[in-house]
C-alpha cells in the first residue's frame, strides 16, 4: 500500500461513488480510499470471465498492471436456485447490454412464475492486489425472491430479495440496516479486517 505523510493509500478499482463512501465510513479513517478518478483512470474495466471470482480479479488486475498501485476490485452476482444459479455472473446485463435493472427484474420473476423454490442469495467477492500478492475476501447473503417488486430504497435486484430472518426486502430496509448484513459489507468487514492486521 502506497504511505502518505499521515495515511496509507489504496484504490478501489470503481467509479462508483457509493461504494467508495461505504468503505472510507466503515475504515474510520484509518486509510486513504482513492477511486479511479483519483488516479486518472477512465476506461470501462474489463469484466469477460465466467465468474464472480475471475471478475474481480481481472478488473483489479487491470488497474495493478497498467496504473502499478495497490489496489482492490469488487463484483457481485444474484444467484437463484431454480435457475441453476442464473443471473450470477451476468446479473448486471442479464436482461441486456443495457443493464436496466426494472428489464433485469422482470425477466427473473418471469422465470420463476409458478415456481415455489425461491431460494437464491447475493454473494460479493473482493480481490485484493497487495504487493503483487492476491486475497480474496467473499460476502454472502441467503434469502428469497419476492413474487413482486416491493420497496423503492437501493439499487439493483433489492426490491425482489428478501434476506432471510427479515420481513422487509433489502429495498425496504435503511440504507444503515443493509449495510450490517448485506453480502458487499460482509465482504468489506473482511478486507477492512485484514488491512487492518497488516497494515504497518
Amino acid at each position: 500500500m502506497q504511505q502518505t505523510r499521515n495515511k496509507t493509500q489504496l484504490v478501489f478499482a470503481t467509479n462508483n461513488t457509493h461504494k467508495i463512501f461505504e468503505v472510507t465510513n466503515l475504515l474510520k479513517n484509518k486509510l486513504e480510499i482513492m477511486g479511479l478518478k483519483e488516479i486518472g483512470c477512465v476506461n470501462d474495466l474489463p469484466e469477460t470471465q465466467e465468474t464472480i471470482e475471475g471478475n474481480a480479479m481481472q478488473k483489479a488486475n487491470y488497474v495493478n498492471k497498467h496504473f502499478h498501485v495497490n489496489c482492490f476490485a469488487d463484483d457481485t452476482g444474484l444467484e437463484i436456485e431454480a435457475l441453476n444459479n442464473r443471473p450470477g455472473v451476468y446479473s448486471a446485463r442479464y436482461a441486456g447490454e443495457n443493464k436496466n435493472f426494472d428489464d433485469n427484474m422482470n425477466k427473473v420473476l418471469d422465470e420463476l412464475d409458478g415456481i415455489e423454490n425461491r431460494k437464491a442469495c447475493f454473494r460479493t467477492v473482493i480481490a485484493l492486489i497487495e504487493n503483487d500478492e492476491t486475497h480474496f475476501f467473499e460476502g454472502r447473503v441467503d434469502g428469497q425472491i419476492l413474487k413482486k417488486k416491493t420497496g423503492k430504497d437501493g439499487f439493483g435486484y433489492d426490491p425482489i430479495f428478501q434476506p432471510n430472518g427479515y420481513k422487509q426486502s433489502f429495498a425496504q430496509m435503511s440504507i444503515e440496516q443493509k449495510n450490517t448484513i448485506s453480502h458487499r459489507a460482509i465482504a468489506i468487514k473482511k478486507l477492512i479486517e485484514f488491512l487492518e492486521t497488516f497494515k504497518r
